[in-house]
């Protein structure tokens, strides 16, 4: 199985393990919350080195 492209964006453990659990998740909120944490999520991921 391949990764999720956000995975290029959220390069931390942490975060990925976050987004497989948001990823899951059904409905119009969930959605809208997933969208906000990878937004959130690749802004304070930028200086980080990919690990992949």
């Amino acid at each position: 199985m391949s990764s999720p492209q956000a995975f290029r964006w959220i390069k931390t453990e942490c975060g990925r393990a976050k987004y497989v659990e948001l990823a899951s998740r059904s409905g119009v909120a969930a959605k809208l919350r997933l969208a906000w944490f990878v937004l959130i999520a690749a802004a304070r991921d930028l200086s980080i080195s990919n690990q992949d």
